[in-house]
Parts: C-alpha cells; structure tokens; sequence
C-alpha cells in the first residue's frame, strides 16, 4: 500500500498532464498557475523532501548510509534554504527503517554541520565539501561500530569503505543534482554527466527497496522502466550502460539482486538495438531480456513475476507523454532531438551574429551618409563672407590705427568697401596693382594705400592656403564616405551569406549513391550539401580510390547527372586503418584564364614607371591591371606599384570596382602634395560566364581579339589623382572561348613614333600574329614596337589573356538515370 501511495504521489507530481480539447481553457489556467514563481518553488521543495526521503532509505551492503551526508552536503552547497527540508526528509527515511539507522543519520549529519562550519570559519575560500563528508563518514560509522562491537581492523575498514562511497557519491550528486533541477540553456549533456545522472536516479531508487506492489517489487519496476527510456532515446550504448549502472547499484543494494544487472544490461542492449521499430521494439527487447535470463538464469524469482513487473515497467513506459521523451532525447548526444535541438541553437547564434553585423553595415552606411553630406551653401553667400571676412583682416591691419577711418567708414562706406574690393580682385588676378584707375581712386581716397596693398596681398596668400586646406578636407570626407559606404556593402553581403540556410538533399544524396552502384563503385556515404549553380558542394566516402576512381568515374559521373563540370577539390584519409578515403566535389570554373607579360623600362634600365598584375580573387573572377605612373624610373614605380597593392587588397576585400578605384583615386590625391598622378588599366573576367568589365581611368585603349577580327575598347576617363572627384566609367564584353585580350602602357602605344594612325596600326599587328599563345604574343607584340620605334624611348608594359573553356580531363559516362526527377527535386 506504501508503494501503491508512493507511485500515484511521484506520477502525479512529475509532470504536467495535457488535456484533451474541451478541457483546453482549464489546461492553459494550471499550466500559468504552476509556472509561477512559488508554486515553482513548492514543487522544487516537494521533489527535495521526496528524494531526501528515498536517499535515507537508501541502504548499501545490508547496513551502510553512503547518500545521507553526501546529499545534504550537496544541498548546503547548492541551496541553503532547502537544506533543513533535506535533512528533516533524510532523518524521516532513515526512520522507517530503524531506530539504530535513525540515530546514526543524526549523529552523522550533525557531525558533519559542525565540521562544516569549523571549517568555513578556518578556511572560507576553500572548497573543502568531499574531504569534509569523508571524515564524517568515517568517523562516526568507526564511533558507531566500535561502541557496538568494540575496536576492530574490520571496523575500520568498513568505515573506510563507506566514507570512500561517500566521497565519490558526493562528487557524483555535485554533477547531477543542478542538471536536474536547474534549467541550463545547454545543447547536450557529456557521457561523464549522464552516468551521473543515471547513478544519482538508482540511488534514489535505492530507496524503494522493500517496497511491494501486489507482490511486485517497486525497485524492479523502476529499474526497468529506467532501462526503456534511455534505450529508446540513446540507443544500445547507453542502454546497455545504464542497465549495467542500475543493475550495479541494486546488487549493492542487496547481493541476491546481482543477477539484475544482467538482466538490465542486456535488455537495454536488445531495446536500443530494436529502437527502430519504436516504442514496441524497444518493448520487445526488454521482454526477450527478462525472457531469457528468467529461463536460464539462476535467478531468485519466478519467471511469472518477472514477467509481470516487465509488463508494468512497460505499461508505463508506454504511457509515457512523448514530450518528455524528447525533452531527455534533446540533451542525448547523436539522438534526432539533440541535433533540431543544436541546429536551432546554431541557427539563433548565426540570426544573432548576423543581426549585429547588419547593425554595423547600418552604422556605416549612416556614417557614410554624415560625411558625404558636405554642407552645400549658397556660393554667392559663401563669397560674399569670404570677402567680409577678408576686408575684416585688412582693415584690421591697415585701418584701425588710422586717424581717417571714421571718414571711411562712417561716411563713406561705400566707396571705400567698393574701393577694398576692387583692391582684392585685382590682387587675386595680377598679384599685384595694375590698374592706373584703380591706383588713382585708391591714393586718392586712402592716405595708407601702399600699407594696404601689402595687406590684401598677405591676406590672398592666407585665402589660397584657406582653400586648398578646405578642398582636402572635402575630399578626405569624400574618402571616407566611400571607404564607409564599401564596408558597408561588403558586411551587408556578409550577413546574407550568413543567414543562408543549408538545404537538406535527402533524395539527391540516394539518386547519386544509386547511380555509383550501377557504375559498380561502391560508395560508403554521400553528403550533399550545395547545389547551386556554379557552387556544388558534395562529400562521399569511398572504399577505396587506389586507381583514381574519384577523379576518372565519380567526378565525370556527377558533371553528366548536375548538367555542370564537377572536380575533385580535396582528398583524405577516411580512417587510419581501412583504406576508404573522403573526397570533396565541387564546380569547376567554366572558363580558364592563361596570361602572358612582357616589361621593360625607359632605355633599358633595371626599374620601369609601370606596374602591372594578374590575380584570381573569390567568387570566381579573375583581374588584370596595369598602372602607369607619371614619368619613369623609381618615383613613378613607386607610384604605379602602389596603386597596383591598394587595388588588389581593395578588391580580395569584397569592395566593388568602382568603389575601389574612386578610393584609390582619393588616396593618391590625398597622400602628397605633389602633382603625381597614374593610370589604371581593370579587367574584372567572371570564370563562370566569360562577361568582363573593363575599367580604365586614364589608360589607352585595349583591344580584343577574336579570330580575324581585332576590336578596341576605351574610355574617356582622367588619371588617378588629377581630379579629386573622378568618374568611373566602365565598358562591359562578352568574351568568348578563343578571345586574346591584350593590355597595354602608353609607351607600347605610343612607341612607333612615326605612325599617324596608331589604333589601326595596332590592330593591323595584332591580327596579324599567327599565335594564340600569351606569352608568345607579348613578346612579339614588345619587339615589333622597339624596332618601329627605333629603341626604348618610354616604360612599356603589355599583358596578354586567353580566355579558353575549361575542358575536363575525364569525359562523361553516360548512365542510366532520372534526370529529370533530379532535376525536379534539385530545384
């Protein structure tokens, strides 16, 4: 009957039953009730006074106690306020045993309060708990046996025992007993952390021994039904290991119940294996268990009531809410609930971080917005107190101390600010007085006429430096305000590509590891985790690749199913012993870009004005550059080069092209005061459709050949630096597989100096070079200018492309397969 009462208490405590619908309204007012905060608090003082109850109970190897301390140590630690509950509820279990079991409860919990709070007071920044349970323990389980059977080596080794039992048993409630009653935001749970939890339960189950149910033994019941569901929810692993903990902890219990652990262990062994077939396979595994060992083990009850208890274990377990299920399955690691559970953890953490960078691409582009917003004033107002402003100065100089100035100005101001003015205009013109009229009106109206033309021409000088300084500073706004307004793009972009969700392929990965089969290479796992257009990102796991099959059969193979060219990026290893390797596939460029150069410098010397480069940047482009400094030998390298470096870091950046050379363009003009300017010659190829864009800003033309046919391309625009504002204006192409694109400095177009036309020259040379080869044609382009020109009389710098289709090594197998169901689902 105390079982019965007991089981009803626990299953109608443990959790929150869902109603049906009509009762809806009611479900939704108990569900509020009870999550208020003290309620909340009286169900957590209730479950600590139920199991201090069952840990008092708790007897190990006929007549030890190794959880009444460790338990209210834990509690004193954990939570002081609920410690006196804990410890009336361990004195109340170990009284329904026995009045000697009671008493030693007492003088052991009181032991240890006393030497816990010597202790503290001695040492209250040392953590100090498991030694302190250990020398309770055994102290008074020594006091104990030696007052009832005197001193004896026995006695201490049994007190030695049992404070060792303590010691691990207090370490082990540390590590459980906040997981289950605290709510932690943690995705999983460690196998160091669920045995703890697993021991901390059969130890509280412990406390059941004893109990019948209709003759049926309680602790049984329980164990079993602790098997069940961490079979179903982890597996035959962690079945089978917490059949093997509880099994263990019941035979300490009492020695006749060690052929449980048996039984236990390998029904949560059979259960996990039979976790496919659900609830009822897992059922099923327990009942062959106890089948089984009931038939052949020697075991101390009938089969029947083994039987019997297996059946009520499995009723319960069967009427178990399958939301507390997958709460327990969501901190198991490798369970389908544990993984939603840390794909939407890693989702918010990925919305979360995208959102902050979205912030600081909204904080830029506003930043971007307050410098570009150059407070544009009326000009004629903006004069007119430049001017106010500047006869303030002169007058200041000139006029303050003169005995006439309340004529002038009081009298005749008009005359006399007419007169300034003229003054001023004529400086700024001539920088100097070169008017007679002018000269006349001002020695006739002024006694100080020589004083204040040496004011006005002081105070130009001031105005000119006033301008230049505020022109930079427009243009180091202009600089930021553009540098803000990339970085901006660029993060916006970032957080895009961060919220991009990761599509699931489910159907693709079987249609690819069914089409292998057929093609007779046996593939252990396939993951597909892109497959968009030019971005195909696939993994598998063969056998073994000792004759290249990944690149001669599967990557071919994939190319003819995804209708685009697949490579092998990467091969490894897929374990240390075996020899089945992992390789990743991916798209291949559809275009391939060769290139070829030839330099020399003005007169043959060792350092040339201009400066090129050829680099393939992200997202499949590919760049080709020439910059020209102004003149020649190392001022101008210097100059070239270094546009050439900001470039390329600008554009390996993310930051778009035109964005790119405007900031260049601010750089250049900002840096120095001299008047060093250099052009810039941009090709930006895309390798998936061969579109380009050719952005020049001061650099000559560029021409494009495709079989017989030569085209020039050019621009208009002035070189980096002359202008602070400069205007990009970019030429769009669409080349195709075969085309020669050749690039040059002034010094190859302007080489042959006695050619009039030179743009049809050049065509004329181009067209007729036999080669397709970069490099050939470089050369060949290099010195046919040196020889028409008569020698090296500029820097010159020519840089060839050949943009060509990417050809596989390997050629399609054609295979039976449903391309248009893959081309459905891919879609």
């Amino acid at each position: 009957m105390l079982g019965r009462l007991t089981y009803r208490a626990t299953s109608q405590t443990s959790a929150i039953p869902i109603p049906n619908k009509p009762f809806s309204r009611l479900s939704k007012r108990m569900v509020a009730f009870l999550e208020k905060p003290s309620v909340k608090d009286a169900k957590r003082t209730f479950w600590i006074i139920l199991i201090g109850f069952l840990l008092g109970r708790a007897v190990i190897l006929m007549h030890l106690l190794p959880f009444v301390v460790p338990f209210l140590a834990v509690m004193l630690h954990w939570q002081k306020s609920k410690a006196k509950w804990a410890l009336l509820a361990l004195w109340a279990g170990a009284a329904t045993i026995s009045i000697t079991f009671a008493a030693y409860a007492i003088g052991a919990t009181m032991t240890y309060l006393i030497l816990h709070r010597i202790i503290t007071a001695m040492r209250p920044q040392s953590n100090l708990i498991p030694l302190t349970v250990f020398i309770t323990v055994a102290t008074v389980r020594f006091s104990t046996i030696s007052i009832q059977e005197g001193f004896s080596s026995y006695g201490a080794m049994i007190a030695g025992v049992e404070a060792g039992l303590a010691l691990v048993v207090t370490l082990i409630f540390f590590q459980s007993i906040p997981i289950l009653f605290e709510r932690k935001n943690k995705m999983s749970l460690r196998h160091e952390e669920i045995v703890s939890i697993v021991i901390f339960l059969a130890s509280v189950m412990t406390g059941t021994v004893g109990w019948l149910l209709y003759n049926l033994s309680v602790e049984f019941i329980i164990a079993r039904y602790l098997v069940l569901v961490f079979a179903f929810v982890g597996g035959a692993a962690i079945g089978s290991t917490v059949g093997v903990v509880v099994g263990l902890i019941l035979s300490l219990a009492n020695v006749a119940n060690l052929f449980h652990m048996s039984l236990l262990a390998f029904s949560g062994l059979l259960g996990g294996l039979l976790k496919e077939g659900k609830k009822i396979g897992v059922c099923m595994g327990l009942l062959i268990g106890t089948g089984l060992m009931g038939m052949y083990g020697d075991n101390q009850s009938t089969l029947s009531i083994s039987m019997m208890e297996t059946g009520v274990a499995i009723a319960i377990f069967l009427v178990t809410p399958k939301k507390w299920i997958e709460h327990i399955a969501r901190y198991i690691p490798g369970t389908a609930e544990h993984a939603v559970e840390q794909q939407q953890y890693l989702r918010k953490i990925r919305d979360l971080t995208a959102g902050k960078v979205e912030q600081f691409s909204r904080l830029f582009y506003t930043l971007s917005n307050s410098f570009s917003d150059v407070s544009a004033e009326d000009p004629g107002k903006e004069q007119g107190r430049d001017v106010d402003l500047f006869l303030s100065k002169v007058t200041e100089k000139t006029c303050q101390t003169c005995m006439k100035k309340h004529q002038c100005w009081t009298r005749k101001f008009s005359e006399t600010y007419n007169i300034m003015e003229r003054t001023m205009q004529e400086v700024e013109t001539n920088n100097d007085v070169h008017d007679r009229r002018l000269m006349s009106d001002l020695h006739n109206h002024c006694i100080k006429h020589d004083k204040v033309i040496r004011a006005v021409k002081d105070e130009i000088g001031q105005i000119h430096a006033n301008k230049q300084l505020r022109k930079q500073i427009i243009e180091s706004r202009r600089l930021v305000a553009d540098q803000l307004r990339g970085v901006s793009k660029v993060m916006e972009d970032f957080a895009k590509d961060i919220q991009r969700e990761q599509k699931t392929h489910e159907l693709q990965e079987e249609q690819i590891s069914r089409s292998l089969t057929k093609a007779g290479v046996e593939v252990e796992q396939v993951e597909v985790y892109s497959l968009d257009n030019g971005n195909v990102d696939i993994e598998m796991i063969i056998s073994h690749n000792e004759y290249n099959e990944g690149e001669k059969v599967i990557a071919p193979l994939l190319s003819h199913i995804l209708k685009e060219t697949i490579v092998v990026k990467h091969t490894e290893k897929a374990s240390l012993a075996g020899g089945a390797e992992r390789l990743v596939f991916g798209s291949a460029k559809q275009y391939v870009v060769s290139t070829g150069a030839s330099q020399t410098a003005k007169g043959g010397k060792w350092i040339s004005g201009d400066s090129y480069s050829t680099m393939e940047l992200g997202a499949g482009k590919y760049a080709l550059a020439i910059s020209d400094g102004m003149g020649n030998g190392k001022r101008a390298h210097l100059e070239s080069n270094d546009t050439i470096e900001l470039l390329k870091n600008i554009l390996r950046s993310g930051i778009e092209e035109t964005v790119a050379i405007k900031s260049i363009n601010s750089v250049l003009a900002l840096r120095s005061e001299e008047e060093m300017f250099s052009t810039l010659d941009l090709v930006m190829i895309d390798m998936q459709d061969a579109s380009a864009k050719f952005l020049k800003v001061g650099s000559i033309p560029s021409f494009l050949k495709r079989g017989r046919q030569v085209k020039m391309i050019e621009s208009g625009n002035l070189p980096i630096g002359m202008i602070t504002d400069v205007e990009v204006d970019v030429v769009n192409e669409q080349l195709k597989s075969g085309d020669l694109l050749i690039m040059m400095s002034d010094g190859i177009f302007d080489g042959p100096a006695n050619i009039e036309n030179r743009e049809v020259w050049m065509k004329r040379v181009i067209n007729e070079m036999k080669t397709n080869d970069p490099q050939e044609v470089a050369d060949l382009l290099m010195e046919r200018v040196i020889r028409e020109g008569g020698g090296i009389h500029d820097d010159m710098t020519v840089v060839v492309a050949r943009i060509d289709h990417h050809l596989p090594k390997w050629a399609t197998i054609p295979v039976a397969f449903e391309e248009k169901a893959f081309a459905k689902s891919s879609s």
